[in-house]
């Protein structure tokens, strides 16, 4: 596979947050299928609430994004919507964002795994000139999801979403790679 670096933003700093074994799975889904990839975690990140001030902290954070081929974002749904650290860390960027693909994959307590997160997460990837992928990987009930080892419980049919995600996801990659340069000029 053509060389795409496509890092996996995790997108909650709760103690205790279940999101963390779906993060892993995806993890490991991704570099099954070629991709260099690796967690980033909004509770690592060390970013300050958004204050039109320049911070250092940004400067990994923005060189990570410019790397970037495209982003995956797993976020757990809050009051149906995402979380405050999660829009904390994307509103802090923007040029380093556009002509990329995002995947966007929710987790939940509830029965959604996090549908209405993933759907206002696509309106705000819009809005940042990213490409928001047609499909979602949704993990419900993340509670009982995952085995006491962190094993997903119903791998072949989370394996075979992944192939539809990663599947458009990559394609939109490497369609959108050799003309993003350009693009920038």
């Amino acid at each position: 596979m053509e060389d795409l670096y496509i890092p996996i933003l995790l997108g909650t700093m709760r103690e205790g947050r279940q999101s963390e074994k779906a993060a892993k799975f995806i993890l490991d889904q991704a570099k099954k299928r070629g991709l260099e990839t690796e967690i980033i975690d909004v509770a690592n990140l060390g970013l300050p609430i958004l204050d039109g001030k320049v911070h250092p902290e940004v400067q990994d954070w923005s060189d990570t994004m410019k790397r970037a081929d495209g982003l995956i974002v797993v976020s757990p749904e809050y009051n149906h919507g995402y979380p405050s650290a999660l829009k904390n860390a994307l509103d802090y960027l923007y040029a380093e964002y556009a002509k990329k693909p995002i995947g966007i994959c929710g987790v939940s307590m509830g029965p959604l795994g996090g549908a209405r997160m993933v759907e206002q997460l696509r309106l705000v990837s819009i809005e940042l000139h990213m490409v928001p992928i047609r499909e979602a990987i949704y993990f419900p009930n993340i509670q009982t999801l995952f085995d006491a080892k962190g094993k997903i419980k119903d791998a072949e049919i989370y394996e075979k979403s992944c192939d539809a995600f990663f599947g458009e996801l990559v394609w939109y990659a490497k369609l959108l790679k050799p003309v993003r340069p350009k693009l920038e000029e």
